[in-house]
């Protein structure tokens, strides 16, 4: 299916702004591996009852990160994405999408502390998922470093049950959600973390690694230029 938008020739432009490796792709569409290590992908779009969203979720651009919680550039495209969201999410344009991509056999902690920000989500929806996050990054020197008798800490801090956070995060729930997600990030051709994908309808811009702010803006500030239909102002940027 066509996107209602037509944007190739910008998302070609605001590849090039961004300097780094970017392919071009419509919901089905596939490009072949070049010599940036760009591969064959295939992402999905935002799903409310699977995905954690912060901003409006009619945006008109959407920015899907896969992050692993323990990686280092990740933590600094942390930072970057809230101040994409500081200047984008009140008008409703730009919303943020987390998907988890722990990588386990670099960061063993990685995978519990995913399931952790699942739990707070558990009884906070996505504003409670996307602080705690905030409290991870805050905590954590990365590349395995944190301790991982601090989650429920954090919980608590956040003002979460911290027993009910336990119970979830002893239990499991979330093993398979992280794991679909994590084979959904390979799936797509994700080299690394962040794996970070630019969406807009059918569309996206697909880059490896943390991009920063500057470039993110003028990707979007591109992309927003050539939108004909702009969203509806619905965002929640609270953290």
């Amino acid at each position: 299916m066509k996107s209602q938008y037509v944007l190739p020739i910008t998302i070609v432009i605001a590849g090039a702004l961004i300097a780094g490796a970017v392919f071009l792709v419509g919901k089905s569409g596939t490009t072949a591996p070049n010599k940036d290590g760009v591969g064959q992908t295939d992402v999905r779009a935002y799903d409310p009852s699977v995905d954690h969203i912060l901003g409006n979720p009619a945006a008109t651009v959407k920015v899907v990160e896969y992050a692993d919680l323990e990686c280092p550039y990740c933590k600094t495209f942390h930072t970057t994405m809230h101040q994409i969201m500081d200047h984008y999410g009140l008008s409703g344009d730009v919303a943020w999408v987390y998907r988890p991509f722990p990588l386990a056999q670099l960061h063993s902690k990685a995978p519990q502390e995913a399931a952790a920000a699942e739990c707070a989500a558990d009884q906070g929806g996505d504003v409670a998922f996307f602080k705690y996050l905030d409290k991870v990054y805050e905590v954590t020197p990365g590349s395995n470093g944190l301790d991982l008798a601090q989650l429920p800490i954090l919980a608590g801090q956040l003002g979460l049950n911290v027993d009910t956070f336990n119970q979830c995060l002893q239990s499991g729930k979330y093993t398979k959600k992280i794991q679909a997600s994590y084979d959904e990030a390979i799936a797509a051709g994700a080299q690394g973390t962040p794996h970070i994908v630019v969406m807009v309808g059918d569309d996206a811009v697909t880059l490896q690694g943390s991009q920063p702010y500057d470039s993110m803006r003028a990707a979007i500030d591109a992309i927003l230029g050539q939108v004909t239909t702009p969203a509806p102002t619905t965002a929640t940027t609270t953290r």
